[in-house]
């Protein structure tokens, strides 16, 4: 008798432990949707409070609240341009990122077309971090009360922080403003809010340099976006890491043009409708000796033995690719302009060409139509012409034959096409203001707000489906 008394009182023991442990999770799973729910009701609240009756309020659903980030984060890594001395470092950045981020004012011997005066600056590729920052400083919807924000802005320079310690340094040293940042951010309460899902910073590279892990080079860029507090938050870059991606948005290149005023874009698209375009094809761009799957010597060649064709040698060594006013130029005589890959999938020159009013024209479709969906037209003929890379790689396909054929009524409305895109495909000056016209800027941060709203939505879809089953519980 003895023996079966002793099992069934291990029997019961168990079911005991058994019983406290579901109730010791349900208690956990009852707190974490309480902690959350009334959080985001809280936030809901105060948004009702301050909007109710409001409706005619113009920033309502568009607010943004901006991290006050200690300035090891942005403006420290800026004044660290100035350090030249070591060969691994920036030449000559701190031109490139003066005059809030557009670099230095163009002078044009030619025409004075191409001016300070006129909105043109030296803007360097990669200088996106400071002239959205900047640009930001400026929006019309900023709060200073995070629980009203539709999205919150992390100002933290990525892209010039990669340019810091890319070549020369360990791992450890990449990554330790990102860590640093991450810890910060996350220590924050405005992040336990969503988890940093509506948390949003712009990487003015492209998404590959802050994905290391990755990467096929161990030693290439910063793990920023994989890191907890990093992979998290949405991020502004110049070409996605994949397509599709749902972190990752591609935001245009920076320009060397940055309008002031409404006028100042109506007056450039003015420009460039009534501009003669004289060759049919331009090209700006070096070859790839190195990569025999790059198409650009097949380009180069086709372009050589064509009379319709005109291009700016870009050999390492020369300036010419380097000189804002000889590129535009070249573009603006052009009907069409070329924009095959080069070192990754997207080129700045295409945003450079379509602010001259060419038509781009691409060899892959990851170099625009899978990259810029909040920039650029979902019907991609409508403004572009695509030539699959691989027929002019095996030399099957004359590019000049290809763009001959189609008829000029197509052509013109392409062009049509692509000088309306020109406001949203470039960034106007930080220390001015547009009126009605929407920049690029303007597009990346409605296309934010947007993104962060559906995932609230999503995540309170969750809530209700989580409490119906803690109901059922």
């Amino acid at each position: 008798m003895k023996g079966p008394d002793k099992r069934s009182s291990t029997q019961g023991s168990a079911a005991f432990q058994s019983l406290r442990l579901v109730f010791v999770l349900a208690t956990v799973m009852w707190a974490s949707f309480l902690y959350y729910h009334f959080t985001a009701l809280s936030a809901g609240a105060m948004r009702a409070t301050v909007l109710d009756g409001a409706s005619a309020d113009p920033c309502r659903g568009r607010y943004v609240y901006v991290h006050d980030l200690p300035p090891r984060f942005n403006a420290d890594i800026l004044r660290d341009c100035q350090n030249t001395s070591d060969q691994y470092r920036w030449p000559d950045m701190c031109g490139f990122v003066s005059n809030a981020g557009l670099g230095r004012p163009l002078a044009d011997p030619l025409d004075g077309d191409f001016t300070g005066d006129n909105g043109w600056y030296g803007t360097h590729q990669f200088a996106l971090d400071a002239i959205f920052h900047n640009r930001m400083r400026q929006y019309e919807c900023l709060t200073t009360h995070s629980a009203l924000a539709n999205a919150v802005f992390v100002p933290f320079y990525a892209g010039f922080d990669f340019v810091r310690y890319h070549w020369g340094y360990d791992n450890a040293t990449r990554d330790a403003a990102s860590v640093d940042l991450t810890d910060w951010l996350m220590r924050r309460p405005e992040w336990a809010r969503a988890g940093g899902r509506d948390h949003f910073l712009v990487a003015g590279r492209t998404g590959f340099d802050f994905r290391r892990s990755n990467n096929m080079n161990p030693s290439w860029g910063t793990n920023l976006l994989n890191m907890p507090g990093g992979r998290e938050m949405s991020v502004l870059v110049l070409e996605v890491s994949r397509v599709p991606h749902s972190r990752e948005y591609a935001v245009p290149y920076p320009t060397y043009f940055h309008p002031r005023s409404d006028a100042d874009v109506r007056r450039w698209q003015e420009r460039v409708r009534g501009l003669e375009r004289r060759s049919l094809i331009a090209f700006v761009g070096a070859p790839r000796p190195d990569n025999p799957y790059n198409i650009r010597q097949q380009i180069i060649a086709q372009c050589e033995a064509s009379d319709a064709c005109r291009q700016l040698g870009c050999a390492f060594g020369t300036s010419q690719c380097h000189t804002p006013g000889n590129i535009m130029r070249l573009f603006q005589r052009a009907t069409f302009c070329l924009q095959p890959t080069g070192d990754s999938y997207t080129r700045r020159s295409a945003f450079d060409s379509m602010v001259a009013g060419c038509i781009p024209v691409f060899f892959h479709p990851v170099s625009a139509y899978l990259q810029y969906r909040w920039h650029l037209p979902e019907h991609h003929e409508t403004y572009s012409v695509f030539i699959p890379e691989d027929g002019v790689r095996s030399r099957n396909v004359s590019i000049e034959a290809v763009l001959r054929a189609i008829p000029p009524e197509t052509v013109e409305r392409m062009r049509d096409e692509v000088i309306k895109l020109i406001p949203r495909l470039v960034y106007a000056d930080p220390r001015s203001k547009l009126e009605t016209v929407k920049d690029a800027f303007d597009v990346a941060v409605k296309g934010i707000i947007d993104r962060v709203a559906r995932a609230r939505a999503e995540a309170a879809a969750e809530d209700s489906s989580f409490s119906h089953a803690m109901e059922m519980f």
